[in-house]
């Protein structure tokens, strides 16, 4: 078993204070998602915890296995098993999906024990037929083009091929329609086990309709403030953040800039 650890967490942007001491704990064979209304922090601790410089964190430790993950390179933190499916994924030309993902693949391998191209091959072509994505776009450049709906699916065809440890997936069911949420979700869920633990962050419900959270948690004001398991997700959905903000004697929030 895997685990990440984020203790105490304090992170800001431009000096203005967004995350105001996190604390979480994500097992492999979990599955959490974070909800809270808007500008209350949750991609930050996304960008945060995978490296992106923008963000300062200020104090407070994020561990995986024991390792300092804030003392390590961007890459260094995927290499260790850290995933993150972007709510707008990155365009980049000149780089064919296919070719990324056999690099992202043979960056956690060791020299020497690069995955085989027949492999490589045989392993994408079941992850696109699964996730219904049509062949040829194994060779157009990365996001290049894409439909918000194909960026969606791209990220999960990511996440099935690379099997990182710990992955965060920033608002995934954003912008999608029907179809494709059943079908993001079928990935995700594939990935269920041992070897996989998952932060989820999300507005709806209607995506937790597809995948069960073993845990679910309430962000406001750059802090966890509740969590529970599905039932809180269901009971959000039905009665909104205020009843939360009662119960813990919150003020209204003013709302914060966040990426």
């Amino acid at each position: 078993m895997s685990t990440l650890v984020i203790k105490d967490l304090h992170v800001a942007i431009d000096g203005k204070e967004i995350l105001k001491g996190v604390n979480l704990t994500i097992n492999t064979n979990e599955i959490h998602a974070i909800m809270g209304p808007n500008g209350t922090g949750k991609s930050t601790l996304a960008s945060a915890i995978m490296g992106h410089p923008k963000y300062e964190v200020t104090s407070g430790t994020v561990e995986l296995d024991g390792e300092d993950v804030l003392e390590m390179e961007v890459d260094e933190r995927a290499q260790a098993g850290l995933f993150l499916a972007m709510q707008y994924p990155s365009e980049i030309a000149g780089v064919t999906n296919a070719d990324f993902l056999r690099s992202a693949i043979n960056a956690r391998r060791e020299e020497g024990d690069e995955i085989s191209l027949m492999k490589f091959i045989r392993e994408l072509d079941k992850s696109m037929e699964f996730l219904e994505m049509n062949e040829d776009m194994a060779q157009r450049y990365l996001n290049e083009g894409f439909s918000g709906g194909e960026k969606k699916r791209n990220e999960i065809l990511q996440l099935m091929m690379i099997k990182p440890t710990i992955a965060i997936l920033d608002e995934i069911d954003s912008g999608l329609d029907i179809d494709a949420l059943k079908v993001v979700s079928k990935g995700i869920n594939a990935m269920r086990g041992e070897g996989f633990g998952c932060l989820m962050i999300t507005h709806y419900q209607r995506l937790l309709n597809y995948i069960t959270p073993d845990h679910v948690h309430v962000m406001m004001q750059g802090r966890v403030v509740k969590s529970g398991g599905a039932e809180l997700a269901q009971r959000l959905e039905a009665e909104g953040y205020d009843w939360i903000k009662k119960e813990l004697g919150i003020e209204e929030e003013t709302e914060e800039q966040e990426a």
